[in-house]
């Protein structure tokens, strides 16, 4: 049973459909798949301004690390004093704490959509990608054919993009926190619950991997193609700085 009223997902099946119609000429039977793609295009262009400020506050947080030990070991027998203080540091630089997760948060709904659609029973069905159905699921392809068969290929190749994506951005998460750990010039290294996050943040970009084996097929193509924008875009913005903001922008 869907969460979201049925006016609500019959309103977005038509905009899914009306993108399809107009995509068919160039896609024919792939038309709803590329619609869903499509889709995802326009969402990540609807935030990539709290994207771009999402690298600027990351940048920020990496400039400002070495003030933000200092202020550790100055107030590191008063904590309350310390997080006053780290909080006024983010104050005086414009850093917003919570620049990183907007992004994510805002694409919820959509992801939450897409599911709903494509598992509302019959509402997208007939619609797939080749010989997979976009309301299927990895698990239906399996008992059809197997992971070589028509609709199991799709997958795979689902798989491979999803699993290079999350290589490169697990080597990228690795090399930030290094160089985050660098610019701080700690004079011990992370112990405890910070020592455990910064081994298993990078971990959670194979988070993507898993989920397409469970999620309709619609959906592991929203996050597929939504995980590579974020990638490519975040490349450009941390190689680039303000020059290739300007780019993306315009």
């Amino acid at each position: 049973m869907s969460f979201f009223p049925s006016p609500l997902l019959d309103a977005f099946s038509a905009l899914v459909d009306r993108l399809a119609a107009l995509l068919q000429p160039l896609a024919a039977d792939a038309s709803t798949a590329l619609a869903v793609v499509l889709f995802t295009v326009l969402v990540r262009l609807a935030v990539h301004p709290l994207s771009r400020a999402a690298v600027r506050g990351q940048q920020a947080r990496v400039r400002l690390a070495p003030r933000i030990t200092a202020l550790q070991e100055k107030h590191k027998r008063r904590p309350e004093r310390l997080q006053r203080a780290i909080l006024d540091l983010h104050a005086e630089e414009k850093v917003s704490p919570f620049a990183g997760i907007l992004p994510g948060l805002l694409q919820a709904p959509a992801f939450l959509l897409l599911y709903a659609l494509f598992s509302s029973g019959d509402r997208m069905g007939g619609h797939g990608l080749f010989a997979a159905p976009l309301d299927g699921r990895w698990t239906g392809a399996l008992g059809d054919g197997g992971p070589f068969g028509p609709a199991g290929l799709v997958y795979l190749a689902l798989f491979a993009v999803a699993l290079a994506v999350a290589a490169y951005q697990y080597l990228r998460t690795r090399r930030e926190a290094r160089q985050a750990q660098a610019l701080s010039r700690s004079t011990a290294p992370a112990q405890g619950p910070a020592a455990a996050v910064g081994r298993i943040l990078p971990l959670l970009s194979f988070g993507t991997v898993v989920t397409v084996a469970f999620v309709p097929l619609a959906v592991a193509l929203y996050l597929v193609t939504s995980t590579t924008w974020a990638v490519v875009e975040r490349a450009l913005l941390m190689r680039k700085g303000p020059q290739a903001e300007r780019g993306l922008a315009g």
